[in-house]
């Protein structure tokens, strides 16, 4: 199994575990579990294996009489709120047969309990099954406890997401100075580079390893011997472990197909995942649509449209949303695969005619019109369908995707993104020309509450075109991450950015404190679920934190000796623009004049690689370069945009490497997951069942 098509089916044979024991059981599966099923074949999935009914993983769930056994698929260790939960629905329910599946393996529940030796057969799986006996009453019923990495979704031919680990994020140097805090002075790290993964806190070590061991399974199942690379300090970290895990050595000593694999920091690049220049239609409906509840990557389309149910303020939870998710081979599944990897107006282009093909195929009275793609006229197809069950269930793939193309051409935030898009490329041109903290002041006159001062008659809505504070904060992103390409300041220049700073603190802490409903970001950088709890104190800390954060990621690639700019000045005939990190990377990975390039760092498995690693030092020993396999896995650890996906499509086909590239990730991002994921408190202290 050594092509990329091939590779993208992995992720399914891993459910087959699952599948095979779900025969006349009722499911129970997590949020993390569910959406990495979700686009491998969802719920239908576990039904067609024979399931009786899949039920939410929680404490207020239970079996009747009638329903004596269960399967539980989680994605965390079997401690904590994960045994709470377990044991509380089968003491609600009458079971005398469990499954309990976990993604997390054994040796990492050893890790966990703090044993360090390596120890025959599954003990703790092995108590776990006892424990389950006890709670459904009677030490003979049947209880099974096992390891099944169910972490991947194949959400394209082109990307594998690794949905569990979604809140996974690089190393920040806010970080560092947490980790030095509880070490002896004379132990603490100089750097981020500095750290290894035992180092870090023990929830961390623990998303790490259970990463690592989910992708040594993927790679045994293709039958791949890799060569690890990494670009950044986590993924350093990573493929290191990967590189030094005993049963990836074992494998590799036999595996038949060749690999590599660059491990990239999502930190390297944050321009590029803040910004709105990626002219991608999936990008859009990421950030317009609300995303499917316990879902990081899918987003709800409203069904409204293909009923005849009225639309009033209660409608929406009257029909079930639809989705983005296309798991079978389908017109849909190359539909979604295509507005992926395409331009905003090329993917607009194949949804009008994905929805006309079907129509004239199911022989409805289509009136055909080109010209400009617009909401109405993708609407009008879509009702078309209303008419005949049959044509609607043929094409219910296509129908949900024309649904969400119109839903977000038609979203009032749109506006906001263009303003956003333009504001960005004033900044870029600005950074060429002058200092930073002239740049920055340009976002000073931005920074004012929601409709403007007289708030009595506009309340907090927000004009279509005006940016609230969540886009203020991915202005500030994008900014503090091009720092460094800025002009050099005078003398004092660091005491005004200090000066700056605190009136930008000052307006980013009204603009928050005036909003009257609290989005998911503010509630997450705040710490407060109402704006009624949300204090000016509380909010001018929060702010103030946010930008001690901001500080460091000018520095993200100081460390580099060559890819150290994401930045092209302007030349009096070109404009200044974004060079992005992804295309570097894969110029100098398959560019063949290009030499070894120094900041992609070939990370030692064994003894082999480490006596070619001396042995160069004074000798002519070729190292591995991720060029020389005929497949090469991109892992970027933070997350990949869609318009990554479309870079790395078109740098391929370029550059026309011999090599096939597969994208590997964490999740599937939108801007509005940047802020997020940098100022959450529970970066280095991930959820992992504890």
């Amino acid at each position: 199994m050594s092509t990329a098509d091939d590779f993208t089916q992995l992720p399914l044979l891993m459910w087959e575990k699952v599948f095979a024991k779900v025969k006349k059981a009722v499911v129970f599966m997590d949020d993390r579990s569910a959406e990495a099923l979700h686009w491998s074949g969802g719920a239908a999935a576990l039904l067609q294996a024979g399931a009786r009914n899949v039920k939410q993983f929680s404490s207020f769930e239970a079996c009747g009489e009638n329903e004596p056994k269960a399967v539980f698929v989680v994605s965390t260790l079997l401690k904590g709120r994960t045994v709470d939960i377990i044991k509380d629905i089968i003491s609600l329910s009458h079971f005398q047969y469990c499954v309990v599946f976990t993604a997390v393996p054994h040796s990492v529940h050893l890790f966990a309990n703090n044993v360090s030796t390596e120890m025959e057969g599954f003990p703790v799986f092995e108590q776990f099954e006892e424990k389950l006996c006890e709670w459904m009453g009677n030490m003979n019923y049947t209880a099974e406890v096992m390891h099944s990495p169910v972490v991947f979704a194949p959400v394209s031919q082109q990307l594998i997401v690794a949905s569990p680990f979604a809140h996974l994020f690089p190393l920040l140097p806010a970080d560092l100075e947490s980790i030095n805090a509880k070490r002896p002075e004379k132990k603490r790290f100089g750097t981020l580079n500095d750290l290894d993964g035992h180092s870090l806190p023990v929830e961390l070590q623990i998303e790490i390893k259970s990463l690592v061991s989910a992708l040594n399974t993927l790679f045994e199942a293709a039958g791949i011997r890799e060569d690890s690379f990494a670009v950044g300090p986590m993924s350093r970290i990573i493929a290191g472990e990967l590189a030094n895990h005993n049963q990836a050595k074992n494998r590799r000593k036999t595996a038949p197909n060749k690999a590599s694999i660059i491990f990239i920091d999502r930190t390297m690049d944050l321009t590029g995942a803040v910004g709105h220049h990626g002219d991608n239609l999936v990008e859009k409906m990421l950030t317009m649509l609300d995303p499917l509840p316990g879902h990081v990557t899918d987003v709800q389309v409203d069904m409204l449209e293909l009923t005849s149910v009225q639309r009033t303020p209660h409608s929406q939870n009257t029909v079930a949303p639809g989705c983005l998710a296309q798991t079978q081979p389908s017109s849909a599944r190359l539909l979604w695969e295509s507005m992926l990897t395409s331009k905003h107006k090329e993917a607009l282009m194949e949804v009008r005619r994905h929805l006309v093909e079907a129509a004239t195929k199911e022989k409805l009275p289509i009136k055909m019109s080109m010209g400009r793609v617009t909401p109405d006229q993708l609407c009008s197809y879509v009702k078309l369908f209303r008419s005949s069950w049959e044509a609607l269930e043929s094409h219910c793939g296509v129908l949900q995707l024309g649904l969400a193309t119109a839903q977000t051409l038609r979203h009032p935030r749109v506006a906001r993104w263009d303003s956003c898009l333009a504001f960005e490329r004033l900044l870029l041109q600005a950074l060429g020309d002058s200092d930073f903290p002239t740049v920055l002041r340009q976002l000073l006159p931005l920074m004012k509450p929601r409709g403007g001062e007289d708030r009595s008659s506009s309340g907090s809505r927000l004009g279509q075109d005006e940016c609230g504070p969540e886009e203020l904060i991915l202005l500030l992103i994008y900014l503090y991450t091009l720092a460094e390409e800025a002009q050099h300041s005078a003398d004092g220049g660091e005491e005004e950015l200090a000066k700056l700073e605190r009136e930008l603190i000052g307006a980013l802490t009204l603009v928050i404190t005036r909003e009257t409903e609290l989005s998911p970001l503010l509630q997450s950088l705040t710490g407060c679920a109402t704006a009624e709890e949300l204090t000016t104190e509380r909010a001018h800390s929060a702010v103030g934190k946010m930008f001690e954060t901001l500080r460091g990621l000018s520095h993200m690639r100081d460390r580099l000796k060559q890819l150290r700019s994401v930045y092209t000045a302007s030349d009096g005939v070109h404009q200044a623009s974004y060079r992005p990190f992804l295309r570097q990377i894969l110029e100098e990975v398959f560019h063949p004049d290009r030499p070894e390039c120094p900041d992609i760092e070939h990370m030692s498995g064994g003894l082999t690689d480490l006596l070619k690693t001396g042995f160069s030092m004074f000798m002519k020993v070729s190292r591995p370069r991720p060029r020389d396999n005929p497949l090469l896995f991109l892992f970027l650890v933070g997350g990949v945009t869609p318009s990554e996906l479309r870079l790395v499509k078109d740098a391929v086909a370029a550059l026309k490497p011999r090599t096939q590239v597969l994208v590997l990730s964490t999740r599937l991002l939108r801007p509005a997951d940047i802020p997020e994921l940098l100022f959450s408190t529970q970066r280095l202290r991930p959820d992992v069942g504890f």
